[in-house]
């Protein structure tokens, strides 16, 4: 199984990886670690490939996984349940694994400082725009001095490319969102066309709120098929999944 550590300076007792699409049962479009098990992959091959992912991280309980709308729902790991609606996940105890789910869409994980909290967020275009990050640091109710955040893969600059009604929605809430913007060469496109840069439309939000301990937003999702998962590139695909939790004993990270 391939996985991804993020490379930031969590506490010790901070667990967190992203899947890629190496090391699972599933066929065809889906193989072969797909997650999920809303997009037509058979059943028992998606069990199959959770126990997998369970045992090779020796998480200490089944991720709490969420039902994504691409809003901006956090919810407590305490208070949720599995495929409960939402974009988000935090936990404060520790054994409780927080997941998102992504094959384009940008996953972000969060943990403080002194590692007492973490979560895991989802955040599409319509999720960024409309606030998901801001509800997770909201949740958290930390200095921003203290906490840091992880961009998982999701689709890269060159490749994301949107509407006029995208680009327009981020400028009104902040006009530095024009920097994650490219005009799409050869426009004979009307209305025109941009590629957005989901990496620092994230990175804004999350240094207006003061957080400047950012990592990662490395991995694109579109333009690596034999690592990632991609929904703009194939259609029907699979899903990656970004998990985060606090360790019940540090020295056993």
């Amino acid at each position: 199984m391939q996985l991804i550590q993020p490379d930031w300076p969590a506490p010790p007792n901070v667990r967190a990886f992203s899947t890629t699409r190496s090391g699972g049962v599933s066929s065809g479009v889906f193989a072969s670690l797909n997650l999920a098990d809303h997009v037509g992959d058979a059943p028992a091959d998606v069990v199959a490939n959770r126990a997998r992912l369970r045992t090779e991280l020796n998480l200490p309980a089944e991720p709490c996984w969420l039902r994504q709308v691409h809003g901006c729902t956090i919810v407590t790991a305490s208070a949720a349940h599995q495929n409960c609606e939402a974009d988000g996940v935090l936990a404060r105890q520790a054994g409780a694994v927080c997941a998102v789910m992504t094959a384009d869409c940008l996953p972000l994980l969060l943990c403080d400082v002194h590692g007492t909290s973490v979560a895991a967020v989802h955040a599409g275009w319509r999720g960024l725009a409309n606030g998901v990050i801001e509800a997770a640091v909201t949740l958290l109710a930390l200095p921003p001095q203290q906490i840091l955040v992880w961009l998982g893969p999701a689709i890269g600059a060159t490749a994301f490319e949107v509407g006029a009604e995208v680009r327009e929605q981020f400028m009104t809430d902040d006009s530095a969102a024009a920097l994650a913007f490219q005009t799409v060469t050869a426009t004979s496109v009307t209305p025109p066309r941009w590629r957005a840069n989901l990496f620092l439309l994230a990175r804004q939000r999350l240094q207006r709120l003061g957080i400047e301990q950012i990592y990662g937003g490395n991995d694109c999702t579109f333009s690596q098929p034999d690592r990632f998962f991609s929904y703009r590139r194939d259609g029907v695909t699979g899903r990656m999944a970004s998990l985060i939790w606090l360790n019940q004993n540090a020295s056993n990270c």
